[in-house]
């Protein structure tokens, strides 16, 4: 406010500027919408360039709310755990920001782990491995996620036949889940 009654009463400097072929004191305010207008629909209204190798890609007429419950409830069935939760969108809207919907919902069970472990302890850094539930509009979203055996593949050796056995199992229950997820 005290910015505002300084700048109507013309206490401080504010330049008259041609905009739109219009002089206007209000000119830098303007611009400055324009730019954020811009700034927030510049990449979201383009389609998403996924990655071929290595991921799967389920584009769906559910709204995003939907596909986000339906995920949890696939998680569910197929006797996994939803470990983690990560919403930038959430995160965005205290800020003030607004952008589509976006969950990282990162998925795995114990006895993975254990085997895992007891295979590659460096490879449980990829745990718990994650589904992508990303708002392409109002009416339809889309579930992505990285194929455990990707995922998985720089661990594996010859000195880990359980490990490779954990990914392409993994790679069955999340592909399950997902189908699941989609589903009308």
């Amino acid at each position: 406010m005290l910015i505002r009654s300084k700048l109507l009463s013309n206490k401080l400097p504010c330049p008259s500027l041609s905009f739109l072929g219009v002089k206007h004191q209000l000119a830098p305010l303007l611009s400055m919408a324009m730019l954020l207008s811009f700034s927030l629909t510049s990449k979201a209204d383009q389609p998403i360039n996924w990655p071929q190798q290595g991921w799967n890609v389920m584009v769906t007429e559910k709204p995003y709310a939907d596909l986000v419950d339906d995920l949890r409830s696939a998680v569910s069935e197929a006797d996994m755990i939803v470990v983690t939760e990560a919403s930038p969108t959430h995160a965005a809207a205290q800020r003030g920001e607004i952008i589509p919907g976006n969950r990282v919902i990162g998925v795995f069970r114990n006895d993975f782990a254990v085997t895992i472990i007891r295979e590659s302890v460096p490879a449980m850094i990829e745990a718990p491995l994650r589904f992508y539930v990303t708002e392409d509009d109002a009416e339809s979203a889309t579930l992505s996620w990285k194929n455990p055996r990707d995922v998985f593949a720089p661990y594996i050796t010859e000195h880990t036949p359980d490990l490779a056995n954990a990914a392409q199992e993994l790679d069955v229950i999340f592909q399950q889940i997902g189908d699941n997820a989609v589903a009308p």
